[in-house]
């Protein structure tokens, strides 16, 4: 009888230290027009997250769900990122060590993290503020203790981790400081040779689950000779930082279209991103929700992917959604 192995996948838990719950309206640094405040908090009262700092008690429901698994991967986005400038923010940082430290606490050896853009920083959608740091860069590798790129092999499954934010450094050129910019692409340039290895290394016969935070990585990668030779054999992609399956239905309808160069640097930065996405399918792509899910459709949850390490059936992937409601008094 073939042995199966079971990973648990979850992203996007975005937990909150107590020094991060502080910081009650950070949402609205930055934004001065009346009109945009009032459009901004309806957007998140109403569809995204009303409360961005409740989420702490989902952490808890899924480790007391973790149970038997073989393996825990974890896809990104640890903290709430309540400055905008990633892990070199200390209480975004608090908030990542507490998150990332129960899961190793419960799972072990068997975890595996994935970085996402929140650890690095993500300017603020309508303020404009912060952005990429190189400092978040480095307390993120060092502090965090989360490998850029990595590579687990379950018989004839490779599983493979990238950084998607530093394989779409051009993506993000207006969040960098200009004195960062080099360092940046010394560690584009250092990742990309390791994504590289990994790929080159594969034998015919294995198959792959990708793991990319972001799904605006995957053109980049589509365009690298070394990856794309190697598409036949990316059984899926598991992405995170979209949070609903809503915006990633949005996000293939739109595929192709135009960038908007008008309207600012979050809709030119998104657009640009969409434009791309037309190369989306041919990764498989599969998106883990956010642990929370969004305020309008309490859709959040996390994967338990059942695994034949003799490759002889697909991998099955279920669904398990996290309750909704408030977090317990």
């Amino acid at each position: 009888m073939t042995t199966t192995h079971r990973l648990l996948l979850v992203s996007d838990i975005h937990y909150a230290s107590d020094a991060e719950k502080t910081r009650r309206d950070f949402r609205m640094a930055g934004v001065d027009n009346p009109v945009a405040r009032l459009l901004l908090h309806a957007f998140h009262h109403v569809i995204w997250e009303r409360d961005p700092f409740a989420h702490n008690h989902y952490l808890d429901g899924f480790l007391a769900r973790v149970g038997n698994a073989d393996g825990v991967i974890a896809n990104g986005d640890f903290s709430c990122d309540s400055a905008f400038i990633g892990v070199s923010d200390a209480a975004a940082r608090e908030s990542a060590l507490t998150c990332l430290g129960r899961l190793r606490a419960q799972c072990g050896g068997q975890f595996r993290a994935v970085i996402g853009d929140h650890e690095l920083g993500k300017r603020s959608m309508v303020g404009g503020l912060g952005g990429m740091r190189w400092e978040s860069w480095r307390r993120t590798l060092d502090d965090l203790r989360i490998e850029p790129a990595w590579r687990q092999e379950i018989g004839r499954y490779v599983v493979i981790g990238v950084a998607s934010s530093v394989l779409a450094l051009d993506l993000f050129a207006g969040d960098l400081l200009n004195e960062e910019r080099a360092a940046w692409e010394e560690a584009r340039a250092q990742h990309w040779r390791e994504v590289r290895a990994i790929f080159s290394r594969l034998e015919s016969s294995q198959r792959v689950l990708l793991f990319c935070h972001d799904p605006s990585a995957l053109p980049f990668l589509w365009r690298d000779d070394v990856v794309r030779a190697r598409l036949g054999q990316i059984e899926q992609t598991v992405i995170g930082h979209l949070h609903t399956p809503v915006v990633l239905w949005k996000s293939r309808l739109l595929a192709g279209m135009p960038q908007i160069h008008f309207l600012g640097h979050t809709v030119r930065r998104f657009s640009g991103a969409l434009h791309e996405a037309r190369h989306w399918r041919d990764f498989r792509v599969r998106l883990c929700p956010a642990l929370a899910g969004i305020e309008l459709l309490k859709d959040g949850g996390f994967y338990a992917v059942d695994l034949d390490p003799g490759g002889s059936v697909p991998a099955r992937f279920t669904l398990h959604r996290t309750a909704s409601g408030k977090a317990p008094n």
